[in-house]
């Protein structure tokens, strides 16, 4: 399975609280197809495709607040966070427990005093290109661990850390690539000498 330093976590979509019925949140933890903000020298979109593997598989994945494994408010084993891959992206309707953190987070996200949401993951499948000189990284395929209700959407030093190592093995062929193209051009250059 990896360990927590793969772990990767990124702000994704809003959450709401669904009034038609009561005490359920909902909203979406990833959309998919949408550029991000800069990572750290890189842009990350995720592909529909790539929660294909947690619905299929049926991981047992949590919703959390504030990422705190302390704060669990729903559980896709237990049936109170379910988890619907849409066009849009991935939506998730939580039943939050009658503990202090559900009656928190429910309140709060009700007052519309927290509104963000973010989802923790670890990359099975990604591609790096160059668009409008900016690198890019598209996620095609993972393994979601959890979604949570965030104050703050933020992206800990940690998860960019991941990404970056995926980053310089992809900068590194690149560069390979164009040494090996440059060689050529040379031995051309001499063989017409």
């Amino acid at each position: 399975m990896g360990n927590l330093s793969d772990l990767e976590y990124r702000f994704a979509g809003e959450v709401r609280v669904d009034v038609d019925a009561s005490r359920r949140i909902t909203g979406y933890a990833i959309v998919f197809n949408v550029k991000s903000e800069n990572l750290g020298g890189f842009r990350e979109i995720i592909k529909p495709e790539a929660v294909d593997r947690t619905l299929a598989e049926g991981l047992d994945v949590r919703a959390l607040v504030d990422h705190d494994t302390g704060k669990v408010i729903g559980r896709t084993q237990s049936g109170t966070l379910r988890l619907r891959k849409e066009k849009r992206g991935l939506r998730i309707d939580i039943d939050p427990a009658d503990t202090t953190a559900g009656r928190d987070i429910l309140e709060s996200v009700r007052r519309g005093d927290i509104t963000g949401m973010s989802f923790a993951f670890r990359t099975l499948d990604d591609d790096w290109h160059v668009e409008d000189g900016e690198q890019v990284r598209e996620v095609s395929d993972m393994r979601i661990s959890e979604v949570s209700i965030v104050s703050f959407p933020a992206y800990p030093q940690t998860d960019v850390q991941v990404a970056m190592r995926s980053l310089e093995a992809f900068e590194k062929i690149q560069q390979a690539s164009r040494l090996e193209w440059l060689r050529k051009i040379h031995k051309t250059r001499l063989a017409k000498r």
